[in-house]
């Protein structure tokens, strides 16, 4: 089973920016962890801040993996084009979320991907990565 991660704006900075929100580990650390719990499954990861290339990755590996788990991050509550990526490729898409956005602003209650996915994982933490890769597991006909 092959299962692209795909992070938008900010994630780079897990460990470093607000960790009583986002926690003080590293997506590398996490990343590394996650591997270790999965070792039946080759894993991607891709990180950008720039919402264009994140709709590139989306397009490349969209028609090729079992799964895609993506944190658009801020895109979630501004990108519509990112949200018709997703609706564009052929991969199921599990959407994540570290923090509780139901809970935070406003404004992070809007979501233009959220609809696209197969399901939403928020508020909890980086283990919502790990749920998302036990949903492909138990999901395997869907995801593949």
């Amino acid at each position: 089973m092959n299962i692209a991660i795909i992070n938008g704006p900010n994630l780079n900075l897990l460990g470093t920016r607000k960790p009583g929100i986002y926690g003080s580990q590293t997506f590398e650390q996490y990343y590394d962890s996650l591997q270790n719990l999965f070792p039946g499954i080759t894993f991607s990861y891709y990180q950008s801040n720039v919402e264009g290339e994140l709709i590139n990755e989306l397009q490349r590996v969209g028609f090729s993996v079992d799964g895609i788990v993506i944190n658009p991050g801020g895109y979630t509550h501004t990108s519509v084009a990112l949200g018709d990526a997703v609706a564009a490729i052929t991969a199921p898409v599990i959407e994540v979320h570290i923090s509780n956005v139901h809970a935070r602003e406003d404004f992070r209650k809007v979501s233009h991907v959220s609809a696209k996915c197969r399901g939403t994982i928020s508020g909890l933490g980086l283990k919502g990565y790990e749920l998302a890769v036990k949903w492909f597991e138990g999901n395997k006909k869907v995801a593949g």
